[in-house]
Parts: structure tokens; sequence; C-alpha cells
């Protein structure tokens, strides 16, 4: 039986940034063979990415991808703010962004077919994915993703959880100061026609509620909810908006745009965890339980 040192365990941990104790129980299955070693540590990594599966992921980051006339956005996901951060992480969100935009991947799991490889995990953008679990210890997702091709195009990262990407003809400044708007405002539509109408109706309902309790006549009450409406409809649609940089305060985007000869053909929105119901951890209830559980085994 080969001597375990410290040093060994020591390397295999920077390889594999698995916890000490398993780096020596592996070294010692293997006799002290590193790469046999790492190659275990691999398939208990990856048991713990399918458990992890299953954990909600409602933090991660908003990567875009663009070159000429293609690009993509997407929205990559974590169980905590903590990975979101992580330089692993981050590299696994830039790759696929770019994997979008150049092999145009019907759906995640098309996407996670694709050929790609990082820090000794791969040979497919998936299994980079299932390594990065194991490795790192949380789940991982690649929620949802847009390419875009056939036009100019410009984005807009707010940090690393708000990302836009804008379709345009026209001036690129332009067009790039419309994607920061975006990130700011959070349009849902370029013009008031463009507006979903399940969105409508849900504020017509709420307007109608809000008019009844007034008390005014049906006639003042219905022109109430129509005003409601409309004023809705300019602060969601892009081109109806103030724009953010507007000198005068009064300047909308549309305006903006007509000045600046250009025209926004779409733009796509994503926020980081949006729609995503976060788990809420009660961590005196988490305490308790583990004090009943272990009264129970005594």
């Amino acid at each position: 039986m080969a001597a375990i040192t410290a040093s060994m365990v020591a390397e295999l941990r920077a390889k594999t940034d698995a916890p000490m104790m398993e780096c020596k129980k592996a070294l010692t299955e293997a006799d002290g063979d590193l790469a046999k070693a790492e190659e275990l540590l691999r398939v208990k990594l990856g048991t713990k990415a399918g458990k992890a599966a299953a954990r909600i992921t409602a933090e991660g980051v908003v990567a875009s991808f663009i070159e000429g006339t293609d690009g993509a956005l997407i929205e990559v996901n974590s169980e905590t703010d903590f990975v979101s951060k992580n330089d692993s992480f981050i590299a696994l969100a830039k790759a696929a962004a770019e994997l979008v935009a150049k092999h145009n991947p019907a759906d995640v799991e098309a996407l996670g077919a694709l050929p790609y490889s990082q820090e000794s995990f791969g040979p497919t953008l998936e299994e980079v994915r299932k390594g990065l679990i194991g490795k790192i210890g949380e789940n991982m997702s690649f929620r949802r993703f847009k390419r875009f091709t056939g036009s100019k195009l410009a984005s807009y990262l707010h940090g690393t959880r708000i990302g836009v990407v804008v379709e345009f003809e026209g001036d690129e400044v332009a067009a790039k100061d419309v994607a920061m708007h975006i990130a700011a405002m959070k349009p849902v539509a370029l013009t008031s026609a463009d507006v979903p109408a399940e969105l409508i109706e849900k504020e017509r309902t709420v307007a109608a509620a809000k008019a009844a309790e007034s008390g005014k006549p049906a006639d003042i009450a219905a022109k109430m909810v129509e005003g409601s409406v409309q004023k809705y409809l300019k602060e969601v649609s892009l081109f109806d908006q103030v724009f953010v940089k507007a000198a005068d305060g009064k300047q909308t985007v549309g305006q903006m745009l007509k000045a600046a000869n250009t025209t926004i053909k779409g733009f796509t929105l994503y926020v980081v965890g949006e729609g995503i119901e976060k788990k809420v951890d009660d961590f005196a209830a988490e305490v308790a339980a583990q004090v009943a559980a272990a009264k129970a085994a005594a």
C-alpha cells in the first residue's frame, strides 16, 4: 500500500476542488495513483451532481455573445448568489452563449450535447455542467436562451443579473443606449399595440376594481378605467417611455430614435431568476428539526 502524503492530497484537491477527506479516500482506494484517484472522484462528483439536480436554481447570470449579425443571450442559473460569482461558473455561461450563437441549438438538451471542454471536464457542455456541479457542490442549469441572426445587434449587461440584446438598423450608439434603457425601465413591448392582451386585461381588471371602490358614476368610472389602461400602456411600451438619458426629462425613446435615424426591430430582456419561486430557508425551524432528529436517534 502506497503512503498517502499531505502533498498528494493537496495536489488532488487543487485539481478537483473536492473535500480533503474525499481526496484522501480516493487516493487510498487508488493506491496512490493520482490519475486513478481523480477518475474515482469524478464518478463520485457525478453522483453529487445527480443529487443536486432537484435543488432550485434561482440565482445565476445572464451572458451574451455577438459576432457580426449573429448573437445570443442566455440565462444560466445556480442555487446561490455566491456561486454566480464563481469564475468557472461565469466561464461556463459565456461559453454557452457563444455555442448558442454559433451552432443554433434547438433547445437546452441540444445545447448540452454540443462539444465543449473546461477544466478537464467534457467532451460536451452537459458533461462540463455536471462536472462543475460536483466540483462546486451546487446545482446549476441552463434555463433559457435566444439566438439572433440577420440583423445588427447591440447588447447591454447590467452586472451579470440583467441582460438585453436589441436588433436594430441605424446608429450603434443609439441602439446601445436603448439596450441600457431597457435594462433600467423593463418595457414589455416595442409599442402599445404589441403589449400582450393578457397583461392589458389584468391591468383593466385592477383598474375596474379601484374605480368601483371610488363610488363614481358608471360613465366616470369607465373613463377612469380607460385612463388607467392607457397610462399603463405608455409605461410598458418602449417607444412611449421617457428615455432615461433625455436631457429635458421628456423626450421619449421613440423620439430619440427618430432623431438618431435608428430603428429598433426587436429586443430581448432577461432578468436572473425572473418567475422562479425561490426557496426561503427557515433557519430556526431547520435547527429545531435537527435537534428533534438527534433526540429521536438517541
